[in-house]
């Protein structure tokens, strides 16, 4: 079904349940109405009354309430800001034998305090020890695990929610047993161990979050991530003084109670009033000479269209999967899709400062960028909502050159990557989307905080994968070992959607739109890319370890609602 009509249509079902309920209170202007405020500006909507459901309840019933997300939420400034920021904590290793990480994640429920006031429950991943001494990094990310190629690791995962959860290596090439697939479940309560061995060429950014079936989403928007470093050897920008940003999206209630998902973070992905960077709201970095920046975007579905501003150009040498070919030098803006990574050479030195001078600060911002996100409305022609507006991220300063410092140069090389080899296989992967109607016109049948059920997801929303929701007994796709292959990820949808495959690392060749064909200008490992509508992304990949894996779009929400499909490797 066409955007255009089931717009049309979910509006009547829309008004169809407002009037048989005709109950209604308060309401916020904040972004969890942004769907039903958009009908005010339609003839014969301004005078619809407002609705209400407090944002601290599990379960939300149908119609409207549903769609809006109408609890008040806190204002976009309640949180602190302007703290330096901070750094993350590492998960310790339990071990001493050479080449062996060994440690404990406990995946359990910890009350913080970040809006002043009103303590918070946020799910998140502490060490064995239960966390002491973890707060100073915020109350949203995971410790960071930092291991080398060749290591062996060993991670107990402790489930203490009550839900049962899995962890996801996302991007690390491990075997299909270990990668915390949503078959392997772990129930609440219980435990397991993970195992797996890092190879050669696997140095990278990666993080680590739950995968279970049709709670992914929620899972990791109370805060269940966190980062994964793999270092190599021969490392050519091993010298340059590192810092880490981990952003995560977080959606807060007035009274300090995550908010649960409803309709329009559904059918568009979760988008909070916060972006945290480190745990904290648009924190202060100081920088004394130029950096390499590892940055994660860890949101369930928000894009980061990342800038210092024309003025503060940056480069960029590091992708999902490690190191690029050759840095691309002079960027002063990176989109980073849900999911995705980066690594960025940052300079102390520019915005037209002299020798020895500083730079003029800069503003660290998510900048506008349009994924066309679904609205309620046919207003001027158009079905999508605006983009979210530019979000200031962090402030960042910039301190004198020592005098008589050499500026870092910067390799020229950084890496081998050789071209794809030419494909024995393809494959296509086309995103869709579906909605049941009549589903939707049910009682009962609204957004709750997790979906409605294994088989009867909420307000009959799908999106689709080659036209099918995600069945865990379906194959979706058969790969040899070892065969290079090339797959067309087909976007024919109506919204960006970031592709993701699980156990190995992809190339893209090139992107395909209106017919346009555009081969990728720089080579690069990746296990996430987007895909916009109406576009083909093309990418040469192989599979090294027989099993089942996982592909799908990292928008969490469409993923737990069956955009995912199951790749059998033989």
């Amino acid at each position: 079904m066409i955007r255009r009509e089931f717009m049309l249509r979910t509006l009547g079902a829309a008004m169809s349940a407002v009037f048989a309920r005709g109950s209604f209170g308060q309401t916020s202007s904040h972004a969890g109405m942004q769907g039903m405020d958009d009908m005010g500006s339609m003839p014969g909507m301004a005078s619809m009354p407002s609705m209400h459901h407090g944002a601290g309840s599990a379960h939300q019933t149908g119609g409207a309430h549903a769609m809006t997300g109408s609890a008040p939420l806190a204002s976009a400034d309640a949180l602190p800001a302007g703290a330096p920021l901070a750094m993350l904590r590492t998960l310790p290793n339990e071990s001493r034998e050479p080449g062996v990480f060994r440690a404990t994640l406990v995946a359990q429920p910890v009350s913080r305090t970040l809006l002043p006031g009103h303590p918070t429950t946020f799910w998140q991943y502490d060490g064995g020890d239960g966390g002491a001494g973890g707060a100073e990094a915020g109350p949203v990310v995971g410790p960071m695990i930092e291991v080398r190629e060749g290591d062996t690791v060993e991670i107990r995962f402790v489930n203490r929610l009550a839900q049962p959860s899995t962890i996801h290596w996302h991007g690390l090439p491990v075997p299909p047993d270990q990668d915390g697939n949503p078959a392997d479940a772990v129930a609440p309560g219980g435990s397991r161990v993970y195992r797996f061995t890092l190879p050669p060429g696997s140095a990278g950014t990666y993080w680590y979050h739950p995968h279970p079936h049709q709670l992914s989403a929620e899972q990791v928007f109370r805060g269940l991530a966190g980062p994964i470093i793999v270092r190599a050897p021969d490392d050519p920008l091993a010298g340059w003084p590192e810092r880490h940003l981990f952003f995560t999206d977080l959606k807060l209630a007035a009274d300090g109670a995550i908010a649960p998902n409803y309709m329009m973070d559904w059918m568009n992905g979760r988008e909070g009033q916060f972006v945290l960077v480190n745990g904290a709201r648009r924190p202060r970095i100081a920088m004394a000479g130029d950096e390499r920046w590892r940055v994660w975007n860890a949101c369930n579905a928000r894009y980061l269209l990342l800038t210092l501003g024309d003025d503060h150009p940056f480069a960029q040498v590091g992708t999902d999967g490690g190191l690029l070919a050759a840095p691309r030098e002079g960027l002063t803006r990176l989109l980073l899709a849900p999911g995705e990574r980066a690594e960025l050479i940052v300079r102390a030195k520019g915005g037209g400062a002299s020798d020895g001078a500083s730079a003029t600060p800069a503003v660290l911002t998510a900048a506008l960028y349009d994924r066309r996100k679904m609205s309620m409305t046919m207003s001027h022609g158009d079905a999508s909502l605006p983009p979210s507006p530019a979000m200031p991220l962090a402030d960042v300063e910039f301190a004198p050159a020592a005098a008589g410092a050499a500026p870092r140069v910067l390799p020229a090389r950084l890496r081998e990557i050789a071209a794809p080899a030419a494909p024995v296989a393809s494959k296509t992967v086309v995103f869709s989307e579906q909605m049941d109607m009549a589903t939707m016109h049910q009682p009962g049948a609204g957004m709750h905080g997790m979906p409605a059920g294994m088989h009867d997801l909420p307000a009959g929303m799908r999106f689709l994968v080659n036209g099918a929701s995600f069945d865990p007994a379906r194959i979706t796709l058969t790969s040899r070992r070892g065969d290079v292959e090339r797959w067309s990820i087909d976007n024919q949808s109506d919204m960006d959607h970031p592709f993701h495959l699980h156990g190995t690392q992809f190339q893209v060749v090139e992107r395909v739109k209106g017919g346009v064909v555009t081969p990728e200008p720089f080579r690069a490992w990746r296990d996430t890319v987007n895909v916009e509508p109406g576009e083909i992304v093309r990418i040469s990949v192989q599979q090294q370890t027989a099993g089942e894996r996982m592909f799908h779009c990292h928008i969490l929400e469409h993923e737990d609602l069956g955009m995912m499909g199951t790749l059998k490797v033989v």
